[in-house]
């Protein structure tokens, strides 16, 4: 096994102390030497101490009642606002959304070439054209659906994670509309034809209509997938659970497409007969190379494994990988990937998380808060547990700045990422910290090393949500006592979502614009 020298200082210092043992000077106080009062209350019993230690980059901020800011800790000295060259994904999205609607207007104009003119003349042909419409919308919203989700990476780089998540969560909503839309419409249609009741009719269409059994199991398990979607039911189902659920969209598409070229009226015609077949051939492709080729080639060049599991305290643990090749992985600071452990009772299930340092091309750190009984299990894995991984994945890197100065924020399990990123970070970073109680806090020795050898600065928000500091920090006056420059920043946000809403809301009460925030809410 690859020896790493910092795993037995792990082991033997609280909080990782021994992680950058050899950037640092000794002589200095560090996060376990008692002469440095971590907390607010230990603070007033050393009223000297700020002045003894010149070289602190972090502190605990609390309010106060005397500092016009409303703080007790500075924020840096502030440098030339100049731009640096960004990488810029505005004008992907841009594209990405014209090309979209393009297919779409394209997909709706088959139903157009193919009826003539005054065809649609009373309520009956009206329900029928309706029933044809959203047919064929929710055909081709199926097919998108599952390219977004791919994974394919030059899709990730493209748009990025983050936006592929949003756009598949609300076309989802409208698959669905357009499906039960296109049943209603296409039975109503026929029962008026038959002079039958709804429910009579649609039982005759089941029964008799050619793949209508495909078709309506289809139907039934796209309201399945939905339902499991909504936010509050997937938070009491088990993450293996709903996975599994959501695997059955390949059976949605494969019986869905079924049913359209049997009954299908606008998948004939010299365009229809090419566009469709290709539509499918495109997202098929994607979805080989993406969950199959990709990974399979990454994992067969790498050989990854378990080096070591360290313990980070306070339910939290670092998971460092070894392999082959490690520099020629092509993962930056801040991007997650999709883990999958080989044990014997949790091979089946991938998980996605961040790596919780930049990439050095020996081992790769990611860092979990435990949260289940599969998470629990990972705790206890032995060195040389062989791993399967898919990735790199999202955009939350510093190569997206568009300023020269960044302000970080993160909160509980969120600090993964953001302590990765603040390595690529330029001088005069602020990183903003927030977490319930002490115990809570992970990196601190790291984060504060990283500050100094960075010129940056870390500021940590303990507390409850109604203790008077996290109370202020997502206000306007709060935030800017912090960072006064806070719109001349980029700012990365990563936590729970409760977090990141409020922090956006603030930002943009600030006049920050969107172009300036990165987003990571740790959901996928």
């Amino acid at each position: 096994m690859m020896a790493i020298p910092a795993f037995q200082d792990q082991r033997e210092l609280p909080d990782d102390d021994g992680y950058f043992a050899d950037l640092r000077n000794d002589t200095r106080p560090s996060w376990d030497n008692p002469s440095m009062p971590p907390w607010p209350e230990q603070q007033q019993q050393y009223p000297q101490y700020d002045a003894q230690d010149p070289y602190r980059r972090g502190d605990i901020v609390v309010e106060s009642l005397t500092d016009p800011s409303g703080w007790k800790a500075g924020t840096g000295v502030p440098i030339p606002d100049d731009r640096p060259p960004a990488e810029a994904t505005s004008g992907n999205r841009l594209l990405t959304v014209l090309l979209f609607f393009s297919g779409l207007g394209t997909s709706i104009a088959l139903w157009l070439f193919n009826t003539k003119a005054g065809a649609v003349s009373d309520t009956t042909s009206m329900m029928l054209a309706a029933g044809r419409i959203t047919g064929l919308i929710g055909g081709y919203l199926l097919f998108i659906q599952l390219l977004m989700m791919s994974r394919v990476s030059w899709l990730e780089e493209w748009v990025g994670s983050r936006d592929l998540l949003r756009w598949h969560r609300w076309l989802g909503t409208s698959l669905l509309a357009a499906v039960v839309a296109h049943v209603v419409f296409i039975v109503y249609a026929y029962s008026l034809t038959a002079g039958t009741g709804v429910v009579e009719q649609g039982w005759t269409v089941i029964t008799t209509f050619p793949d209508m059994i495909s078709a309506t199991i289809a139907t039934v398990l796209l309201v399945v997938i939905a339902m499991t979607s909504i936010r509050f039911i997937r938070n009491v189902l088990p993450y293996e659970f709903w996975h599994l659920i959501h695997l059955s969209s390949y059976a949605v598409l494969l019986l869905g497409y079924a049913h359209q070229i049997s009954s299908g009226a606008d998948m004939s015609g010299k365009f229809a007969s090419v566009f469709w077949p290709a539509l499918g051939c495109l997202t098929l492709a994607a979805l080989i190379w993406g969950r199959i080729v990709e990974p399979v080639w990454l994992n067969a060049r790498h050989r990854f494994s378990v080096a070591e599991v360290v313990s980070e305290g306070a339910n939290t643990f670092s998971i460092y990988i070894e392999g082959k090749r490690l520099d020629k992985i092509p993962v930056q600071a801040g991007q997650f990937m999709r883990w999958r452990f080989l044990t014997a009772n949790g091979w089946w299930q991938s998980h996605p998380f961040s790596l919780s340092a930049a990439p050095n091309g020996k081992w790769l750190r990611l860092t979990v808060t435990i949260a289940g009984g599969h998470t629990a299990k990972l705790a206890t894995m032995r060195p040389g547990t062989p791993v399967w991984a898919e990735g790199p994945f999202g955009t939350f890197t510093a190569q997206r700045r568009t300023r020269r100065r960044a302000l970080l924020i993160a909160g509980g399990s969120g600090i993964a990422p953001i302590r990765a990123l603040l390595e690529d970070m330029p001088a005069d970073t602020i990183v903003i910290y927030r977490a319930s109680r002490p115990d809570e806090l992970v990196f601190r020795a790291e984060l504060e090393d990283l500050a100094e050898q960075r010129d940056a600065w870390v500021r940590y928000i303990v507390g409850g949500r109604n203790d008077p500091g996290p109370k202020r920090l997502f206000t306007p006056e709060g935030l800017r006592g912090l960072v006064p420059d806070v719109n001349r920043r980029d700012v990365y946000l990563c936590g729970p979502p409760g977090l990141v809403n409020a922090a956006v809301g603030t930002l943009r009460q600030l006049d920050v614009p969107d172009s300036q925030l990165h987003l990571d809410p740790f959901e996928f």
